[in-house]
């Protein structure tokens, strides 16, 4: 009989082991589930399996890579499209990584949405309002979005999608791309623009936009200088897209509208976990959340059944297919990040 292929599943939580048990139940591997985080601290819990499995917030860096290779471990499978919290210039030609690079791109899209509708309609405070009794709607005047311009920036899967929700509501559509897709902007009646003419003429921004060098802090105190005064900003992308400081200097200098935030640049030290019995020492943090313009949600754009479900099989499934015949469609190129790139272990991208 075969045995078993071990894999050591990190920041493990319940609904986790509920999806990926359920999945496992045609792949067969034995899972060892550790709740805490991987880091060069915890490493030392990988040390009889062939696989690791990831998440976010884990810290996979030089340190972390060194002594997973000393155990001989062959493969990362991230469950998650990001991969900014790995070194892949450390883990090239050491160890295999894998990330889920599609799951539910409607989820994010969806969960971008209830954001700005939250935030335009005053819907938290409405709500609390009305728990306590209070009808009065003095200070609830919101904002029809018929007749506004969206700024789009990124248009993978999760941005055109954003578009195509945003566009029912009767939205002109811009957009900001490195790599623009033309014939999908002339299908869609969207137009390619310049990052600065987006921050000029949006009246609803939303990041869609992987997390590199290039993207780091792309709305930064410059770009927030450029936007309209009542512009509503949305990131269910990378925390990092914003700079978050200057976020906060821009909120209290009533220079936004708004700001839907479902990540945070530092959201490691809080996010997945209950800090309700603590004091937030993260002042950046602590200070958007008392703005009442501000929503932010722990990084749960992705969190619906249909996703959970494709994470889980498509991570056991990159297990699967490299365990069988070394094959990893979903590998990411060390040089360019990308799952897509034909070349992940010569580093010879497009």
């Amino acid at each position: 009989m075969k045995p078993q292929t071990t894999v050591a599943f990190f920041d493990a939580k319940p609904y986790d082991r509920i999806y990926f048990d359920a999945a496992n139940e045609k792949f067969g591997f034995n899972i060892n589930y550790f709740e805490t985080r991987l880091s060069a601290a915890t490493v030392g819990l990988a040390a009889n399996a062939a696989v690791l499995c990831a998440f976010v917030n884990d810290k996979i860096d030089g340190e972390v890579i060194a002594a997973l290779e000393k155990k001989h471990l062959r493969l990362i499978a991230l469950r998650c499209a990001g991969y900014n919290n790995i070194d892949l210039k450390a883990v090239w030609q050491k160890i295999r990584v894998a990330r889920v690079p599609a799951y539910s791109p409607y989820a994010i899209a969806e969960h971008a949405a209830a954001l700005l509708l939250a935030l335009t309609r005053h819907l938290p405070q409405a709500y609390n309002r009305a728990r306590e009794g209070n009808f009065l709607l003095n200070g609830l005047t919101g904002r029809d979005l018929h007749g506004k311009t969206l700024g789009v920036v990124g248009t993978g899967k999760i941005g055109k999608i954003a578009a195509d929700i945003f566009r029912g509501f009767g939205m002109k559509i811009i957009a900001f791309d490195k790599f623009p897709d033309e014939k999908w902007a002339a299908a869609s009646g969207a137009a390619y623009v310049g990052i600065d003419d987006l921050c000029r003429q949006s009246d609803v921004i939303t990041l869609h936009s992987p997390l590199t060098p290039e993207t780091y802090h792309l709305v930064n105190a410059e770009k927030l200088a450029l936007m309209k005064k009542d512009v509503v900003l949305i990131n269910t992308g990378r925390g990092a897209l914003i700079d978050a400081a200057a976020l906060v200097e821009a909120l209290k200098n009533q220079r936004l509208g708004g700001a839907g935030l479902d990540v945070y640049e530092e959201e490691e030290d809080y996010f997945f976990e209950d800090n309700s019995l603590q004091a937030i020492k993260d002042d950046v943090l602590a200070r958007l959340l008392t703005f009442p313009n501000v929503i932010i949600t722990g990084h749960q754009a992705f969190f619906t059944a249909e996703a959970l479900s494709a994470i889980a099989q498509t991570t056991l499934e990159n297990i699967r297919q490299f365990l069988a015949d070394g094959a990893l469609p979903n590998e990411i190129c060390y040089k360019c990040g990308a799952s897509e790139c034909p070349r992940p272990q010569t580093g010879k991208c497009f």
